[in-house]
């Protein structure tokens, strides 16, 4: 998975006026994407599929996670802090995202000639699924 910086961070200058207003009127959704397919207390594992020209709107991002292309593709993804990033990607690319300092806010918008098509994997906060872990040993006993 290849992506370059288009634009950077604190520029809204190229944004269209629609992305903005989302924005402020924080239409952030906490999904990673679209279709939840899996969850446990450890993880989510979600779906992306998108059509060309088709955008999944902003999201919140806040844990870990792995993001495995099942084609190839062309995206290009905002940030909450302006920057904008363009993704190229070949089938079975994945790559690993740490958890940030901060919550990140992103958008996803194909702009490739054919679908797009992701499987995220999230990993819950390790703290949460070490304490649900701990609790059950603590009832077992």
């Amino acid at each position: 998975m290849i992506y370059q910086e288009l634009n950077p961070v604190g520029n809204f200058a190229p944004w269209e006026a629609s992305k903005l207003s989302e924005l402020e009127r924080n239409q952030v959704s906490n999904s990673l994407g679209q279709k939840l397919l899996f969850e446990n207390k450890a993880l989510k594992v979600w779906e992306i599929f998108l059509q060309p020209n088709e955008r999944m709107g902003f999201r919140r991002i806040s844990n870990s996670y792995t993001v495995t292309s099942m084609c190839e593709g062309l995206a290009v993804s905002r940030f909450s802090d302006g920057s904008i990033y363009l993704y190229r990607f070949q089938e079975n690319d994945t790559r690993f995202v740490p958890p940030a300092k901060n919550k990140v806010i992103q958008d996803l918008e194909n702009i490739g000639e054919s679908p797009i098509y992701f499987h995220i994997m999230e990993f819950k906060s390790m703290i949460l699924a070490l304490d649900c872990d701990i609790k059950s040993i603590y009832k077992s006993k």
